[in-house]
């Protein structure tokens, strides 16, 4: 049993762990919030001392109201979406199909995590120059090849691009998840089911589904978390042309554009905010799985 004075000490020694995340996280966010209020632009030679007047809401007002804010977080919802939808289905299948015994198993769980470990915008590059190429791509010459057109997917198919090599570079890690609990299902009940003969696709419903229900909602949560600020994959294919231009990169591109780092502050305030708002959703009703 803790004694006062061992909990005393524990308290003492995580102080400084403490400390340092709290500062990692309010120090920023302090900044974040008083930069938001001020019309500071260092790129046109204003410095600390005689750059930040003060301008009230009118970069929260500026950022909200123009032409590219609701698209912006149109597109970033799409993009998160439609990643979730494609990982979280093929991450089952994938996570079902590896768990099957067959020849050099280890040695193609190894090439399936794989991408996992590729950065994004290598990943952007590989898929922007090597498929996706309407000239010279491995798409465009399969297109050739069977007497169609090829397709230019980052102009004509943007979303549509962006979600498939994004889903990339995350399948392997939902796959992961999702096969660690695959391997944890008691074969016995699988077993039992079968011989009383239920189909796969009944034992798939009410066994495997239910029992990946905890890991599909930890594959959501944090695939939600890093998704919502997806920039290096844009910035590299389509600099957020053709309507692919996320809340994240607006907010880099206005601080670009207006060289206005109050106006990104802002826009760095409503990023946190759409942050929080989707993970109270997921965590009220999808979040409820893990307290089963």
């Amino acid at each position: 049993m803790a004694t006062q004075h061992s909990r005393s000490a524990a308290r003492l020694m995580i102080a400084p762990a403490v400390t340092l995340l709290l500062g990692w996280m309010l120090i920023p966010l302090s900044m974040t919030l008083f930069f938001s209020f001020k019309k500071y632009l260092p790129m046109r030679g204003d410095s600390l001392e005689n750059g930040l007047d003060w301008v009230g809401f009118e970069n929260y007002a500026r950022f909200v109201t123009s032409s590219s804010f609701w698209p912006a977080v149109q597109a970033t919802l799409i993009i998160v979406g439609g990643v979730l939808v494609v990982t979280v289905i093929l991450g089952v299948i994938l996570a079902l199909l590896l768990d099957q015994e067959m020849w050099g198993q280890g040695i193609v769980r190894i090439l399936v995590i794989a991408p996992f470990f590729v950065m994004p915008t290598v990943s952007a590059l590989l898929w922007k120059n090597m498929f996706m190429d309407p000239i010279n791509g491995f798409f465009a010459h399969i297109l050739k090849a069977v007497g169609l057109q090829p397709i230019a997917f980052l102009s004509q198919h943007s979303l549509g691009a962006l979600v498939t090599i994004v889903s990339w570079q995350w399948l392997p890690f939902a796959t992961l998840i999702l096969l660690t609990a695959t391997q944890s299902l008691d074969r016995e009940q699988l077993e039992a089911a079968e011989m009383d003969g239920a189909r796969w696709q009944s034992r798939f419903i009410y066994i495997m589904l239910p029992h990946l229900a905890r890991a599909i909602t930890v594959v959501i949560l944090i695939q939600t978390i890093f998704l919502l600020g997806i920039f290096a994959e844009i910035l590299v294919t389509t600099q957020g042309s053709f309507g692919t231009k996320t809340l994240t990169y607006l907010i880099f591109q206005r601080v670009l554009e207006s060289q206005n780092v109050g106006l990104g502050s802002a826009g760095g305030v409503y990023a946190i905010i759409l942050a929080n708002i989707v993970a109270i959703f997921l965590m009220r009703i999808v979040g409820k799985n893990l307290d089963a």
